[in-house]
């Protein structure tokens, strides 16, 4: 594959790797994960074309949103930047991945640029060298830290995604492009309640043979949702009554967390409950059967309009063929027969002929 110099980054493989991995106590960065940016780089992992290049991972950039106090960021979208790699050298587009950003930037004008994602969970110098790139003040997040983001893409393995931001580490100026730290900051996968069916749905497709499933109504997700929130209900009572049985030992932080979320819970009657379920019930079906009887009057309004046409044009047709007819009458002596008799009347001027005497045969 032929490489413009000009427009690729290059970088000659040191000694050795300049690259550590570091979980750091404090947590300078909270990073937010929408799922459409997770779907978007394993579909850049299935479709990479591994015959023009020998590497094993895609990289690409992250865009979304980031607070004011620049503690925390949420990823909202990425997209795929060419690289090639080896154990020698890496080229990353930097052309491409400039005007792949303006646009990007120009159809959300509110999202700003806050890092690179890769395949894999490997840190090296290589790592090191993009990171540094995208944490540049011409050509990356600065002053903000570039936010750096691995996911696993192996067959057959569990998804696990890890996050990190740089730290210059001291080196000399030579190699201060390709030496930095990287300190592993916490992260979550942030959804809704439409996203969540769709990811669940997505998810139960791992327990079949096709990898495929049927997308489930309304009605059934609300019944598994239901299920779902029974189950929960049925190991908290569990757990409660294991802890006053002294069977297990009490958590503080999750009695606490209980306790909470019962406050918030609404202080209503059983019975009040399922009088407004009831009522709420009552209110969907009174929608629904007006919305199908507009539905009838709608249709049955287009037929009788249809109809009026159809049976206008028929009647004009019939009458015509009703005023031709008294016309012919008035002419022949009606319609065919009229017809039939005016030949008689020329040949006979209407007088009956006589029976002729049949001939006898010849002897």
């Amino acid at each position: 594959m032929a490489v413009d110099q000009e427009n690729f980054l290059h970088l000659s493989r040191p000694l050795g790797p300049s690259a550590l991995g570091f979980s750091g106590g404090s947590a300078p960065l909270t990073v937010n994960i929408q799922p459409q940016a997770v779907f978007s780089i394993l579909d850049h992992a299935v479709r990479r074309d591994t015959a023009d290049t020998q590497s094993t991972r895609v990289i690409g950039a992250l865009v979304g949103v980031r607070s004011e106090d620049g503690t925390e960021v949420e990823v909202r979208s990425c997209f795929a930047i060419p690289h090639t790699e080896n154990e020698d050298q890496v080229e990353v587009d930097v052309e491409y991945q400039k005007n792949m950003l303006a646009l990007t930037l120009r159809a959300s004008p509110r999202e700003t640029l806050l890092g690179w994602y890769t395949t894999s969970h490997e840190l090296n110098s290589f790592s090191a060298l993009i990171q540094n790139f995208f944490a540049s003040p011409e050509t990356g997040t600065y002053p903000h830290p570039a936010v750096h983001l691995t996911i696993n893409t192996d067959p057959g393995a569990a998804i696990e995604t890890k996050t990190y931001i740089s730290a210059p580490v001291a080196v000399n100026a030579e190699r201060a492009a390709e030496s930095c730290l990287f300190m592993e900051v916490p992260h979550r996968l942030l959804y809704g309640d439409a996203e969540r069916a769709a990811l669940e749905t997505v998810s139960s497709a791992a327990d079949e043979e096709s990898r495929t499933v049927p997308v489930i109504s309304d009605i059934e997700g609300l019944a598994r949702a239901l299920e779902t929130v029974s189950t929960l209900l049925e190991r908290v009572s569990e757990y409660i009554s294991e802890v006053l049985d002294e069977e297990r030992d009490g958590n503080h932080a999750l009695g606490q967390y209980l306790m909470n979320a019962l406050s918030l819970a609404p202080k209503v009657d059983s019975a009040a409950i399922e009088h407004d379920f009831n009522n709420h019930i009552q209110d969907v079906l009174m929608v629904s059967y007006l919305a199908n009887t507009i539905r009838t009057q709608i249709d049955l309004a287009q037929r009788l309009a249809t109809a009026s046409l159809v049976g206008g044009d028929k009647d004009g047709e019939k009458g015509k063929e009703g005023e031709d007819g008294g016309k012919s009458d008035g002419r022949t002596g009606g319609g065919r027969g009229g017809k039939r008799g005016g030949r008689g009347g020329g040949r006979g001027a209407g007088v009956q002929r006589e029976p002729r005497e049949p001939r006898e045969s010849a002897e």
